[in-house]
């Protein structure tokens, strides 16, 4: 029996819900991530430079290299799982390594990606986190006297998530070496998965703020641009119902204004829209930890909440700004221009009214044209006439003078009904 066919990406659809699995990690154990971003357009970068790049450094350890077109891929390097993925703007890898080192957070543990190939990457470095994962002290105080050892405490977040199955810590701080650092404390039981995919959301909470906090400097260079086009546009509102100025004039510089406030909108757009994006991810994935307070410290939610929401906030009133000043450059630019279409349209009707007294004028030049050339033609017409008819008018007695006489009269009546009619037909 003939079988239905499947739609061509049927099996891509579905495997693309498994192709980033968690990774499982076995405790104690230590993360090093690295996320790579090209400085500008990076949506549109060379995704074959980003695959040669990391088959550079699967080549040091002679690993087996992924697929062309791969956009995630996981294998092992020395002693570290390494796990990397393409993402629409950026790249990331992560090397899991078992075991801790003696000193927290020892930049060291950052050398399974050797320096001189990360200076070869085509991009640049935008996070770079060291992640320590170690058993939870059974008193909970030696835990925290760590925490307050390693981090700054006035920016120091700790949560207890997942049910209690683990704490983390972080302080959102960059530590001399470069390096964003994260504990997280696994009480004794947790299955590898579930450790792996603490580590995994904490790694896309730093990832997707990080990208996120470009779209805030973005809107901070707009903010000087945007002042300066806010006082031009107020000052040519307020100034359209001066008669001072020409308003085509005034026309031309709001519609300069407009498209200056469009391109920036087009410049802008991506950025803000993909901020959104991030903006939602990051709060997703701390939603899904599910937080509990620790001893009375501020919780992940509640660092962003005082850090990293105002910065989101000051991106959306950047955005709307941007758009209700373009909104505004418009309806002042409909305005003016439906003043111009006003004046014209008035300028308009007085041209009629000065062609209509230029033809009334020319009907009557015309008028006194016709009478004139009737007294001409008949002048002219009656003299033909008389050299025709006096011959037969002499046998009879009659003058010259008397023949001229009778004649005028009659020829100036069919003169003047000759014009008359063809007047008529002209018109």
């Amino acid at each position: 029996m003939p079988k239905i066919e499947d739609h061509p990406q049927r099996y891509a659809l579905v495997n693309e819900l498994h192709a980033r699995p968690f990774p499982a990690l076995s405790v104690p154990c230590h993360a090093v991530y690295v996320a790579i971003k090209e400085p500008e357009r990076a949506v549109g970068r060379d995704r074959g430079a980003d695959i040669a790049h990391l088959l550079a450094l699967l080549d040091r350890h002679g690993c087996a290299h992924p697929q062309p077109a791969a956009t995630h891929f996981f294998t092992t390097i020395g002693r570290h799982s390494l796990k990397w993925e393409n993402h629409t703007e950026f790249v990331t890898y992560s090397a899991f390594g078992a075991g801790l080192s003696a000193r927290a957070f020892d930049p060291s543990e950052a050398d399974v990606f050797p320096e001189g190939w990360l200076a070869t990457a085509p991009g640049a470095r935008l996070v770079s986190a060291l992640i320590r994962v170690e058993e939870m002290p059974e008193d909970e105080a030696d835990m925290l006297a760590k925490l307050e050892d390693w981090f700054v405490p006035e920016s120091l977040a700790i949560s207890c998530v997942v049910d209690g199955a683990a704490v983390i810590a972080g302080d959102f701080r960059i530590d001399p070496a470069g390096h964003m650092r994260f504990a997280v404390f696994i009480r004794k039981g947790a299955e590898g998965r579930r450790v792996g995919r603490i580590v995994q959301r904490l790694c896309e909470v730093e990832t997707y703020r990080a990208m996120s906090m470009l779209g805030l400097m973005r809107a901070r260079d707009l903010g000087p641009q945007l002042n300066a086009l806010d006082a031009q546009l107020s000052t040519l509102i307020s100034g359209m119902t001066a008669t001072d100025q020409p308003p085509e004039a005034v026309l031309q510089t709001l519609l300069q204004i407009a498209a200056e406030l469009e391109s920036l909108s087009v410049q802008s757009g991506f950025r803000f829209a993909a901020t959104e994006a991030y903006e939602a991810i990051v709060n997703q994935r701390i939603s899904v930890m599910r937080e509990e307070r620790v001893q009375g410290r501020q919780t992940f939610g509640e660092f962003m909440t005082r850090r990293y929401d105002p910065a989101m906030r000051t991106v959306k009133s950047v955005e709307a700004r941007l758009h209700a000043m373009a909104a505004r450059a418009t309806r002042a630019a409909e305005l003016l221009r439906t003043r111009v279409d006003v004046e014209r349209s008035a300028q308009n009707q007085r041209l009629l009214e000065s062609m209509d007294a230029r033809a009334d004028v020319q009907l009557r030049l015309q008028t006194t044209v016709e009478g004139l050339s009737v007294v001409a033609i008949s002048y002219y017409a009656v003299n033909l006439l008389a050299y025709i008819a006096y011959p037969l008018t002499e046998g009879v007695g009659l003058s010259k003078g008397m023949t001229l006489a009778m004649l005028a009269p009659l020829v100036i009546l069919g003169v003047w009904g000759m014009v008359r009619r063809i007047r008529k037909k002209f018109h």
